[in-house]
């Protein structure tokens, strides 16, 4: 790998050629993540009437997307982002703007709101994975990587802030599936325009089925052997810390409830979630880091895991608002981390997937983390429930640093941090 003519830094980032449209693209793609889930959940029980219907089909829809994300990476990787993303995405958009219209007025019929929310759902475009694996095809810089990686944490935090904030605008003026269809519209527009970049186009695919072809030994299969024990470590991790995630909205709403506030200071106090992580992210990046990624990670989900356990002693809104946000600074840096190792781990032809997993794995384990808080609470002191929220991420943490003790060639290889080579592409992939 070529040096970097300059310091590594978020502006030298936005140098790249067609860098600025094609990330503004992305992120208009995927505000539309930010927007969907509480547009549906909105639209869903004002066109049934049953908190109960809207949950399961917001569970259903959850499912098929977060399950189905390697599969549908698989096609990235194979077909390449134009031929695979522009179907998917307007299949996805037309599934989303039919859920509106049938849900438009109450008494939609109930099949038919969670057959398209079934079927939307396994073909959500998978842009934040596709993204993280073309500034691994077009940045040669590590460093600059790691900045391409962390702002994307920050950004994707942003949305995610803001995208509730889209839906509260509409439905001021108009029913909530004019927000469902706000959100077809960005999904479909922002993955057309990523996808036309110029910077997209000149990566070419570098199918599954041609990477398997030319691999030798243990690296023969794509993500097994050694690729896919490599890959396990930062899987492994992003499952806990999503754990550990998934359960602090619901313990934040119980003890907003236990001290008499509103259901409104919720929202401040993840919000300082939010911006605790933001915070992180950008440091995260800026910082050229000395310790490989497979000795940061742990450090972080384990810092993580620490918060969460001081949140727990919380007497006050103020005091739990501050250990949530010191929670929050560890993990865009730790999700940061865990993509960087997995795109180390990954043979060519297979980095979508590769990302994707750890996409799969943290929202699988918040989903898990949010049930299981809600089997918890009530049961137990909130303080305990907060303690065992941070449980997860400190195990999966003491898991790694006990792996890491035992080198092996293939972490060895993959895991160098900012300053370390990176092994050539041979077979077309750059």
């Amino acid at each position: 790998m070529s040096a970097s003519p300059s310091r590594p830094s978020y502006a030298a980032l936005f140098r790249t050629p067609y860098a600025r449209r094609t990330f503004a693209a992305a992120m208009t793609g995927r505000l539309s993540y930010g927007v969907v889930s509480l547009a549906m959940m909105l639209t869903t029980t004002r066109a049934t009437g049953s908190y109960a219907v809207a949950g399961t089909v917001m569970a259903l829809f959850g499912a098929t997307s977060v399950f189905l994300s390697p599969v549908r990476a698989a096609l990235i990787d194979r077909y390449g982002a134009r031929r695979a993303l522009i179907p998917m995405a307007s299949l996805y958009a037309g599934l989303l703007t039919a859920f509106a219209v049938i849900a438009w007025r109450p008494g939609a019929p109930v099949p038919a709101i969670g057959a398209l929310a079934v079927a939307a759902g396994a073909c959500t475009p998978p842009l934040g994975p596709t993204l993280r694996a073309m500034w691994s095809e077009v940045v040669q810089d590590e460093g600059l990587l790691q900045r391409a990686y962390s702002l994307d944490g920050v950004v994707e935090e942003i949305l995610f802030v803001s995208g509730p904030l889209a839906v509260g605008a509409v439905v001021q003026t108009a029913p909530p599936a004019a927000a469902v269809a706000l959100s077809a519209l960005l999904v479909w527009s922002g993955t057309l325009a990523f996808v036309l970049s110029p910077l997209v186009a000149g990566v070419r695919p570098s199918s599954a089925r041609k990477a398997r072809g030319s691999a030798r030994g243990k690296e023969r299969g794509g993500l097994r052997g050694q690729s896919g024990r490599a890959l396990a470590r930062p899987v492994v991790v992003a499952s806990g810390v999503g754990l550990s995630l998934g359960a602090v909205d619901l313990l934040v709403m119980a003890f907003a409830e236990r001290h008499h506030h509103g259901a409104g200071v919720v929202a401040w106090v993840l919000a300082a979630l939010s911006l605790g992580s933001a915070l992180g992210g950008l440091l995260n990046g800026a910082v050229d880091w000395r310790a490989a990624p497979g000795v940061r990670l742990p450090l972080l989900a384990g810092a993580l895991g620490l918060a969460l356990l001081g949140a727990g002693l919380a007497q006050s809104l103020g005091a739990l608002a501050v250990a949530v946000a010191c929670a929050g600074f560890f993990v865009a840096p730790a999700l940061t981390t865990a993509y960087l190792m997995a795109d180390a781990a990954a043979p060519p032809g297979f980095r979508t997937q590769a990302g994707a997993w750890v996409n799969t794995a943290v929202n699988a384990g918040s989903s898990l983390g949010a049930a299981g808080a809600g089997l918890l609470v009530g049961r137990l002191p909130l303080g305990l429930c907060f303690a065992l929220s941070g449980t997860p991420a400190i195990c999966v943490a003491l898991v790694c640093v006990r792996k890491a003790g035992t080198p092996r060639p293939d972490a060895d290889a993959g895991y160098r941090a900012a300053g370390g080579a990176r092994p050539e592409v041979t077979d077309g992939a750059r």
